[in-house]
């Protein structure tokens, strides 16, 4: 099992994700918010008690902006970085 909090955390300090998770004040992603961004917007963090390791969140994201340009080229400095592919120029 996980702690919710620890999974808030771990998503916090994710480079390029924003967390926006306070439903009491009415605050949780939206698409409109993420336009033009490159950040990936998630909250309404809970759990899934259909299995128990299960986690329930919402995602937006610009998915021009990010589902193309920008994710293309984090997949590419992950690979570069972690020598997944080799070099050659």
């Amino acid at each position: 099992p996980y702690e919710l909090d620890d999974v808030r955390t771990i998503l916090e300090k994710a480079p390029g994700v924003v967390v926006e998770d306070d439903v009491k004040n009415n605050v949780y992603p939206m698409a409109i918010n993420a336009e033009g961004k490159n950040d990936v917007f998630v909250g309404r963090l809970r759990r899934d008690y259909s299995a128990e390791n299960a986690l329930n969140m919402w995602v937006v994201a610009d998915n021009i902006r990010k589902g193309a340009a920008t994710n293309t080229v984090q997949i590419a400095e992950y690979l570069v970085k972690n020598n997944l592919i080799n070099r050659s120029v």
